[in-house]
């Protein structure tokens, strides 16, 4: 079995370092990195942090706008498909990198196998999620993280080839958590102290393009009684800047380099809240039982509002400072995204299934018939 794994940025990344080491136990891997995040703060580092096998394949695509940048990855990514002939093309979530593996996997006639399928904002302003929409119609496979998602599945029409396997990001802060605790010294570095810190990220185009949002997020984030640590995203500085709020940013904030992962999940865990418009780090957050505020005003991620550990701010400022001032959080946390098993589980249905199919790569074939 050999399949072809897709990644670009920083979140796939880290689900790639868990679940590429449960493929290559069970078949051969080409890693594909389409250069989406491509600086070394944003990808060379989760590379090596997290032992990540070097990618077969870098194809330098870059930044850009949306549909020329998706367009340059589906050109990019068609001729490794066709050159290395994948019984699966493996993709992550919602990045433009996504969306062009499913469209070339569905091209080329390979399976198109997604993970973190059935995720929605039902927020269509929102690239992401667009391309996870189109991905998850794309695809053969689906696995979805949790009840919600493949609930969400069923209510477009798709239920074949849906399988409920847990969120791996689960399986990736299960898997660095323990270990940065006593490795990291990211907080001596920054001068906070364990639940004594906020930390911010902001990234998102809605907030970061925008210079009212920008400048809403900056007043909210002033009512914070504890030091504002914020890891600023490059294109977040450049904004910055370009508005004439830099200055203002670092009076209210800690404004600090990109992270690496391991010095991230630290920080996330020794937070005394998080105030994000990410994703993912709502997600950790919650995995991590800290308390997050969110800069949206929709979540993929229902699970972690309804359980209440997330709340959905916007970018009014007296919505942000309202929760910053919070100070009830639930005393338990349910767990809708698996055991931390998730990656294993992927690995072996993707594997049954190219055994069901009867497909192989030239190599196994030759091998069974020596047998």
């Amino acid at each position: 079995m050999r399949v072809c794994s897709i990644v670009g940025a920083r979140p796939q990344f880290i689900k790639a370092a868990v679940v590429s080491t449960e493929l290559r136990e069970v078949g051969e891997e080409v890693l594909v990195h389409t250069g989406q995040h491509y600086d070394e703060e944003m990808s060379d580092v989760f590379f090596d942090e997290l032992g990540i096998p070097e990618p077969d394949y870098n194809l330098g695509v870059k930044s850009g706008p949306h549909g020329r940048q998706t367009a340059k990855m589906i050109a990019e990514i068609e001729p490794v498909v066709e050159e290395t002939d994948p019984d699966v093309v493996l993709l992550y979530g919602d990045t433009n990198s996504t969306l062009a593996g499913a469209i070339v996997g569905s091209k080329c006639d390979v399976v198109v196998a997604h993970v973190e399928a059935g995720l929605r904002s039902y927020n269509r302003e929102m690239p992401e999620e667009i391309n996870r929409v189109l991905t998850d119609h794309a695809s053969d496979l689906c696995f979805a993280p949790s009840e919600n998602a493949v609930e969400t599945l069923a209510e477009e029409g798709i239920t074949d080839g849906v399988y409920l396997t847990g969120d791996v990001m689960y399986d990736s802060v299960l898997a660095v958590r323990d270990r940065v605790t006593d490795s990291s010294t990211v907080l001596e570095e920054l001068g906070v102290r364990e639940d004594e810190c906020i930390l911010a990220t902001v990234h998102r185009q809605r907030n970061t393009d925008d210079r009212a949002n920008l400048e809403s997020i900056l007043d909210g984030l002033e009512a914070a009684s504890q030091p504002v640590v914020f890891p600023a995203h490059p294109r977040t500085v450049d904004r910055l800047e370009e508005y004439g709020l830099r200055d203002r940013a670092e009076a209210v904030v800690d404004l600090v380099e990109p992270l690496g992962y391991l010095d991230f999940v630290r920080l996330m865990d020794a937070a005394e809240r998080i105030v994000t418009d990410s994703g993912g780090v709502q997600k950790e957050a919650f995995f991590l039982e800290t308390p997050c505020v969110t800069l949206r005003e929709e979540t993929e991620w229902t699970e972690t509002v309804d359980c209440g550990w997330n709340e959905l701010v916007g970018t009014d400022t007296d919505a942000i400072r309202d929760a910053l001032a919070k100070d009830e959080w639930p005393d338990d946390t349910p767990n809708p995204y698996g055991d931390g098993e998730a990656s294993r589980r992927i690995a072996e249905l993707v594997a049954e299934h190219v055994a069901d199919s009867g497909a192989g790569t030239e190599a196994e074939l030759e091998s069974t018939a020596d047998d």
